[in-house]
């Protein structure tokens, strides 16, 4: 997929941005090559136009599609490794994947798992990434402040969440 200029896109690792530009740059010892120049608040970034796919690159998630991430979030989790190395490899491939479907996963996933016991200190760490990650391009997509979103999510992921006998 081309982007184009003012494009508002997704990066998997970075978060949300514009693109602001396509030059051809080099960097390091390789030939020139087009990079979509992506702004961000406080940074910019660039990422090498043939590999927008393979680093996740992709537009915001558009309000129409919210309605289909409402019911994922509300969906049976999916069990997560009981190894938490393996687990950890799952949840971060899983990520890398970079689709909003895969975000909106792994929080309903990690959020089910931190019902039925505590998290642990790399699971906290993913959880809070993802949720920040879901909720900055959830606003984004609803025109709403990252707090409303939260508060959305939230809500969705309560509305399902089994009564405290059930977990036991």
């Amino acid at each position: 997929m081309q982007f184009k200029i003012g494009d508002l896109v997704v990066h998997p690792a970075f978060g949300i941005g514009h693109i602001a530009a396509l030059e051809e740059k080099q960097f390091y010892h390789e030939g020139a090559h087009p990079y979509y120049k992506i702004t961000q608040r406080k940074q910019s970034m660039w990422i090498r136009a043939e590999a927008q796919e393979t680093s996740g690159l992709r537009l915001v998630t558009p309000m129409s599609e919210l309605a289909h991430y409402r019911e994922v979030l509300q969906s049976s989790p999916v069990p997560l490794d009981p190894n938490p190395q393996q687990r950890q490899m799952e949840l971060v491939s899983r990520l890398k994947q970079g689709s909003f479907q895969s975000v909106c996963e792994v929080m309903r996933d990690l959020t089910a798992s931190g019902w039925q016991k505590s998290l642990g200190q790399a699971d906290t760490t993913t959880l809070q990434k993802t949720r920040d990650s879901l909720s900055e391009e959830w606003a984004t997509a609803a025109g709403i402040s990252a707090t409303e979103a939260s508060r959305e999510i939230d809500s969705l992921l309560l509305a399902t969440r089994p009564a405290a006998s059930e977990l036991q």
